[in-house]
């Protein structure tokens, strides 16, 4: 793959092993080029003559003994069913032994359009996050991060000599001795470090990223968290419940085996002393050729309940068995034949059995449950809308989960978890898309809510779906009540300490966001749509000046949740905040909703001082999305500091209550507005402190 020979022994191990195909050369060199200048040791082979005992044996011994193995897939490397790089590929993944190894060890960067869900590449390349470099064009933000992963699981800066100038440069390396990445040494997605167990970001910024990346803003105090999975034991009453597989002939049951995992996940979560980790955690997997082990360590539990579900007409067949991980005990398994109507009294015996079986002591003996709805029909309905909804990718799919619970109220009108969905549902639809009038909205999401409430005041998820309403009519007082609620009837609802954070962020409330948050991520590890967990705290972090933490944040956002809209939005908001416009116009350009995608690149391109270009893309923003964007257009106009059409911009977000306004008192990117009286009057019609 060019000049450069393989190195002598003698030379010290490169902290980063860099595989491409000879025809990705000039791209990789980018790739080795922009790393060696942030003294990272690279081992960059870039020799045409292969094979041999002498060049097998010493790519064995680099990728053995390398800190991160970077494999660039092109193109090319898809053309290619065989090639050195291949070999080299299979020696990094034998070298892996479980998920969080991968994940600790394995950085794919793609150089081209290749899709990562087609790509001929390895498994084990597919659980772990990808990085898009188009042409190898590598951004400072980058590399920083490698950096930072490498220094903060203990590589020792090392002064080598440079292979391929040999002169003196301080560089990255790490003993062989310890070039694996230890249990302890954190959480690494492709930026962060350590394994999948120590999924809590904050743990991550706390005591190891802040510790070699101290923010230029101010210096950031340490907080000591709480125990987690890999620090602490694992308790032993604690399970996670796992999707349950639908292996009816009709796959398109999968929305009823979803629909039970969740019921049975709610149940339990419910009795005290018993730690079982949120949906979104626990359906994190699914899919994922994962163990039983490696996601009970990441969601730091002692037992899974496992099942299937066959489903035929009325007729259901429910497996279900409780496993202890550490030995694969089965503690308890039942076999289940029934007609549908039986549903509830089913989910009533598991829950009954696991109880039992991990011998919890209930405070006030069995848990009564009321049943949701007497109609079969109804509850079809609602599990369908659910599955619709967790899946919904654009308006028209809440819409068609809106629908299927209409469907279902008109069967049972008393069906309260009905009501509390839908009026969720509702605000959901427009805070994210902004459908629908505002007033019309409003109204019929309140009246859901309130429905709830006085059909289940029991129901937590009513008094959460009244505080959404609130919250969409900047309501602060009563949303925080309806809040307190929620919490009161279920002190472990994930989503409670996530609405919890938006109330505190807009009163510029950071270190009780934090707080907040944390609560939320312990809950839910593994979610990057609660908005309390990752990018809530990414909000907070932002808020407060604390700049590398809230790109930690958002960064872990993505490694969640690569597609997920905002997501790379929301990296380059940061960014920009961080005066790196260039990584800010990477991230803005690989955003997946082209609504901020079009006015990320145009806040990036004018911080650029592209101006032409910035104008030309705001232009497509404000004639394509008006009335969508208009916070982040404010704050373009903010940056140039034409305060008038700023607060233009700012009045039609206020008009249709944009969820972007939360951040208008504290955003760093609306500091030149700070000084205007309009500013203040802002706060005012918002409810806001001044």
């Amino acid at each position: 793959m060019g000049e450069e020979s393989p190195r002598p022994a003698s030379t010290p191990t490169g902290a980063v092993f860099l595989s491409y195909a000879s025809q990705d050369a000039e791209a990789a060199q980018k790739i080795c080029d922009a790393l060696r200048t942030a003294d990272i040791e690279v081992w960059f082979d870039k020799s045409e003559l292969r094979g041999g005992d002498a060049w097998d044996r010493q790519i064995r011994q680099q990728i053995h003994e390398c800190r991160l193995f970077m494999p660039v897939v092109s193109a090319n490397t898809e053309a290619r069913v065989e090639g050195y790089f291949r070999r080299e590929w299979k020696l990094a993944v034998d070298r892996t032994h479980d998920l969080s190894e991968r994940i600790a060890f394995l950085v794919p960067i793609v150089i081209d359009s290749t899709s990562e869900a087609k790509a001929d590449v390895p498994d084990a390349f597919r659980h772990v996050q990808w990085t898009r470099l188009p042409n190898g064009e590598t951004p400072r933000s980058f590399t920083a991060r490698i950096l930072g992963l490498l220094r903060a699981s203990g590589a020792a800066a090392s002064t080598v000599g440079s292979a391929q100038t040999g002169t003196t440069t301080t560089s990255v390396v790490l003993p062989a001795a310890t070039a694996k990445l230890t249990q302890r040494s954190g959480r690494a997605v492709m930026a962060l470090v350590g394994v999948v167990a120590v999924v809590l970001l904050y743990v991550f910024i706390d005591r190891i990223w802040l510790s070699n990346h101290q923010s230029a803003e101010r210096p950031a105090a340490a907080v000591a968290p709480p125990p987690t999975p890999s620090t602490a034991a694992i308790p032993e009453k604690s399970v996670a419940v796992l999707p349950f597989v639908n292996i009816s002939d009709d796959k398109n049951n999968e929305y009823f085996s979803d629909g039970l995992s969740e019921e049975l996940i709610d149940m339990l979560a419910k009795i005290p002393d018993l730690r079982v980790p949120a949906r979104t955690s626990s359906f994190f997997f699914k899919g994922k050729q994962t163990t039983i082990l490696e996601i009970a360590k990441a969601l730091g539990v002692a037992h899974v309940l496992e099942g299937s579900v066959r489903k035929s007409g009325n007729t259901i067949r429910i497996t279900a068995q409780l496993v202890r991980v550490d030995n694969g005990y089965h503690l308890w398994s039942e076999t289940y034949d029934r007609q549908l109507d039986d549903i509830f009294k089913i989910q009533d015996e598991i829950a009954s059995a696991v109880v039992k079986a991990l011998k919890v002591s209930l405070l006030e003996g069995e848990t009564a449950r009321a049943t949701p709805t007497t109609n079969t029909e109804a509850y079809t309905l609602y599990l369908q809308a659910q599955s619709i909804y967790n899946n919904a990718l654009q308006s028209a799919d809440v819409q068609r989960a809106i629908e299927h619970l209409q469907r279902a109220l008109n069967l049972d009108p008393k069906f309260a978890r009905a009501w509390a969905a839908l009026a969720a549902y509702r605000v959901f639809d427009y805070g994210f898309y902004t459908a629908g009038n505002y007033q019309q909205v409003v109204a019929d999401a309140r009246y859901a809510a309130e429905q709830a409430v006085k059909l289940d005041p029991q129901l937590p998820e009513a008094h959460l779906a009244l505080s959404d309403v609130y919250g969409l009519e900047w309501n602060w007082n009563a949303a925080e009540a309806e809040i307190k609620q929620a919490l009161a009837l279920d002190p472990g609802n994930a989503d409670a300490f996530g609405y919890a954070v938006g109330i505190e962020l807009c009163q510029s409330r950071f270190d009780e966001a934090l707080q907040l948050a944390k609560k939320a991520i312990v809950l839910d590890p593994l979610s990057a749509s609660n908005y309390g967990a990752f990018s809530g705290l990414g909000g907070a972090y932002l808020g407060s000046g604390r700049l590398v933490e809230a790109e930690a944040a958002y960064r872990q956002v993505l490694d969640l949740a690569p597609t997920m809209s905002q997501g790379h939005f929301l990296l380059g908001w940061v960014l920009l905040a961080r005066h790196e416009p260039t990584a800010a116009l990477a991230e803005m350009e690989q955003e997946t909703d082209e609504r901020y995608r079009d006015i990320g690149r145009a806040l990036a391109l004018d911080a650029l001082g592209r101006r032409s270009e910035a104008d030309r893309a705001l232009a497509v923003a404000e004639a394509k999305y008006a009335g969508v964007v208009e916070y982040p257009i404010a704050a373009l106009y903010a940056n140039r500091n034409e305060l008038d059409r700023a607060f233009v911009s700012l009045g039609r977000a206020y008009e249709v209550h944009d969820g972007w306004m939360i951040w208008f008192p504290w955003d760093p990117l609306l500091k030149n507005l700070r000084g205007d009286p309009r500013y203040a009057a802002f706060l005012r019609k918002m409810n806001l402190p001044e």
